[in-house]
Protein backbone atom coordinates (compact mmCIF):
# COMPACT_ATOMS: atom_id res chain seq x y z
CA UNK A 1 0.00 0.00 0.00
CA UNK A 2 1.28 3.44 -0.94
CA UNK A 3 0.73 6.65 1.03
CA UNK A 4 2.77 9.02 -1.15
CA UNK A 5 3.62 8.59 -4.81
CA UNK A 6 6.11 10.84 -6.61
CA UNK A 7 5.41 11.13 -10.33
CA UNK A 8 8.31 12.56 -12.34
CA UNK A 9 7.12 14.54 -15.37
CA UNK A 10 9.16 16.27 -18.05
CA UNK A 11 6.45 16.97 -20.63
CA UNK A 12 7.49 14.08 -22.86
CA UNK A 13 5.22 11.35 -24.19
CA UNK A 14 7.12 8.85 -22.02
CA UNK A 15 6.31 10.74 -18.84
CA UNK A 16 2.67 11.20 -19.89
CA UNK A 17 2.37 7.40 -20.23
CA UNK A 18 3.21 7.13 -16.53
CA UNK A 19 0.29 9.34 -15.43
CA UNK A 20 -2.56 6.78 -15.69
CA UNK A 21 -0.55 4.13 -13.84
CA UNK A 22 0.39 6.48 -11.01
CA UNK A 23 -3.22 7.71 -10.91
CA UNK A 24 -4.59 4.17 -10.65
CA UNK A 25 -2.20 3.36 -7.78
CA UNK A 26 -3.05 6.60 -5.96
CA UNK A 27 -6.79 5.99 -6.31
CA UNK A 28 -6.48 2.37 -5.22
CA UNK A 29 -4.56 3.25 -2.06
CA UNK A 30 -6.00 6.74 -1.39
CA UNK A 31 -2.43 7.98 -1.68
CA UNK A 32 -1.35 11.54 -2.21
CA UNK A 33 0.61 12.35 -5.33
CA UNK A 34 3.53 14.73 -5.76
CA UNK A 35 4.21 15.76 -9.36
CA UNK A 36 7.91 16.54 -9.74
CA UNK A 37 9.39 18.48 -12.63
CA UNK A 38 13.00 19.51 -13.00
CA UNK A 39 13.59 22.64 -15.07
CA UNK A 40 16.98 22.01 -16.65
CA UNK A 41 19.11 25.10 -17.32
CA UNK A 42 22.02 25.49 -19.71
CA UNK A 43 24.07 27.53 -17.25
CA UNK A 44 23.87 28.72 -13.66
CA UNK A 45 20.56 29.45 -11.94
CA UNK A 46 18.55 31.88 -13.99
CA UNK A 47 20.24 30.75 -17.22
CA UNK A 48 18.27 29.74 -20.31
CA UNK A 49 16.06 26.65 -20.22
CA UNK A 50 17.15 23.49 -22.03
CA UNK A 51 13.64 23.18 -23.47
CA UNK A 52 12.32 26.27 -25.24
CA UNK A 53 8.76 25.23 -24.34
CA UNK A 54 9.52 25.06 -20.60
CA UNK A 55 6.72 27.48 -19.66
CA UNK A 56 4.20 25.32 -21.54
CA UNK A 57 5.52 22.16 -19.88
CA UNK A 58 5.11 23.68 -16.42
CA UNK A 59 1.61 24.94 -17.25
CA UNK A 60 0.64 21.46 -18.44
CA UNK A 61 1.94 19.87 -15.23
CA UNK A 62 -0.01 22.33 -13.08
CA UNK A 63 -3.15 21.58 -15.13
CA UNK A 64 -2.54 17.84 -14.63
CA UNK A 65 -2.33 18.46 -10.87
CA UNK A 66 -5.70 20.26 -10.98
CA UNK A 67 -7.26 17.36 -12.89
CA UNK A 68 -5.92 14.83 -10.40
CA UNK A 69 -7.24 16.92 -7.51
CA UNK A 70 -10.66 17.01 -9.19
CA UNK A 71 -10.54 13.18 -9.22
CA UNK A 72 -10.11 13.25 -5.45
CA UNK A 73 -6.34 12.65 -5.38
CA UNK A 74 -4.46 15.00 -3.03
CA UNK A 75 -1.90 16.42 -5.43
CA UNK A 76 0.95 18.90 -5.12
CA UNK A 77 3.57 20.11 -7.59
CA UNK A 78 7.31 20.45 -6.95
CA UNK A 79 9.33 22.27 -9.61
CA UNK A 80 13.09 22.52 -9.12
CA UNK A 81 15.84 24.13 -11.22
CA UNK A 82 19.11 22.39 -12.10
CA UNK A 83 21.92 22.69 -14.58
CA UNK A 84 21.87 20.09 -17.38
CA UNK A 85 22.39 16.51 -16.22
CA UNK A 86 20.99 16.63 -12.70
CA UNK A 87 17.25 15.80 -12.78
CA UNK A 88 17.56 12.32 -11.25
CA UNK A 89 19.27 13.61 -8.12
CA UNK A 90 16.57 16.23 -7.55
CA UNK A 91 13.75 13.73 -8.16
CA UNK A 92 15.32 11.40 -5.59
CA UNK A 93 15.70 14.30 -3.14
CA UNK A 94 12.04 15.30 -3.48
CA UNK A 95 11.01 11.67 -2.98
CA UNK A 96 13.08 11.51 0.22
CA UNK A 97 11.74 14.87 1.48
CA UNK A 98 8.16 13.75 0.82
CA UNK A 99 8.80 10.30 2.34
CA UNK A 100 7.48 8.78 -0.88
CA UNK A 101 6.68 5.08 -0.97
CA UNK A 102 7.12 4.96 -4.76
CA UNK A 103 8.59 6.99 -7.62
CA UNK A 104 6.86 6.56 -11.00
CA UNK A 105 8.73 7.62 -14.13
CA UNK A 106 8.66 6.99 -17.88
CA UNK A 107 11.57 5.14 -19.44
CA UNK A 108 12.52 7.78 -22.02
CA UNK A 109 12.03 11.50 -21.68
CA UNK A 110 13.42 14.79 -22.93
CA UNK A 111 16.97 14.12 -21.80
CA UNK A 112 19.55 14.12 -24.56
CA UNK A 113 21.19 11.04 -23.02
CA UNK A 114 20.21 7.87 -24.83
CA UNK A 115 19.96 4.30 -23.66
CA UNK A 116 17.44 1.54 -23.11
CA UNK A 117 15.85 3.22 -20.11
CA UNK A 118 16.83 6.81 -20.73
CA UNK A 119 19.54 8.62 -18.84
CA UNK A 120 17.43 10.14 -16.07
CA UNK A 121 15.51 6.94 -15.34
CA UNK A 122 18.67 4.87 -15.29
CA UNK A 123 20.40 7.31 -12.92
CA UNK A 124 17.30 7.47 -10.71
CA UNK A 125 17.36 3.69 -10.31
CA UNK A 126 20.88 4.03 -8.89
CA UNK A 127 20.31 7.13 -6.72
CA UNK A 128 16.87 6.72 -5.22
CA UNK A 129 16.43 5.12 -1.84
CA UNK A 130 12.82 4.45 -2.76
CA UNK A 131 11.24 1.92 -5.14
CA UNK A 132 11.11 3.17 -8.73
CA UNK A 133 8.44 2.03 -11.18
CA UNK A 134 9.70 2.69 -14.73
CA UNK A 135 6.89 2.67 -17.29
CA UNK A 136 8.04 1.32 -20.68
CA UNK A 137 6.73 2.37 -24.08
CA UNK A 138 3.78 0.41 -25.45
CA UNK A 139 4.63 -2.78 -27.30
CA UNK A 140 4.15 -2.54 -31.02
Amino acid sequence: MFNTIVLALDGSEASRRAIPIATELAQRDSARMVLVHVDERLATAGGPDVHPDEADIQASIRKQAEQLSEQGIRTTVEIRDVMVGGPAKLIAEVAAEQRADLIVVGTRGHSGVSGLLGGVTQRLLHLAHRPVLAIPPPSE
